[in-house]
């Protein structure tokens, strides 16, 4: 049961992952101004990364014997990350992805607590990915002077 239970929680977070990019890619796509190349390269960098993430919690969902979430239709009724508008200045678009990182790490916490229980491989999986999101959190509010 507690297996379904992580199962369950890691499948919004490959939700959340596959909205995230999506979103960063936009913003990477459509940000402009006095900061374009520097921002231009990191969102890539971080889109990048999202991906990745998201690759490896699907692929340790099947490793486990649980099926991972894999159509848009699922991503859109799992996620908790909100899409971009289209309508996001440089810092709106810098702030958003500060939240949204900072959300994914708080739950990351509960799927951590579950996982150290279940599967310590996961649990460790996810603690990397929260350290991660972290620290970029913490790079971008220093961008933004916050």
């Amino acid at each position: 049961m507690a297996q379904k239970k992580l199962g369950t929680l890691v499948n919004k977070e490959i939700a959340n992952f596959s909205v995230l990019y999506t979103k960063i890619h936009n913003y990477h796509w459509f940000v402009n101004g006095p900061h374009f190349f520097e921002l231009h390269q990191k969102l890539e960098e971080l889109y990048k990364e999202v991906t990745s993430n998201y690759d490896e919690l699907a692929e340790r969902l099947l490793a486990i014997g649980e099926k991972p979430v894999a159509t848009l239709k699922e991503y859109m009724e799992l996620t908790t990350i909100e899409d971009a508008t289209g309508n996001e200045n440089t810092e709106d678009m810098v702030q958003s992805v500060i939240s949204d990182f900072e959300k994914l790490s708080e739950e990351f916490l509960e799927i951590i607590e579950v996982a150290e229980q279940e599967d310590p491989v996961t649990a460790d999986m996810l603690t990397g990915m929260k350290k991660s999101l972290n620290k970029h959190a913490w790079m971008l509010r220093a961008y933004l002077g916050h």
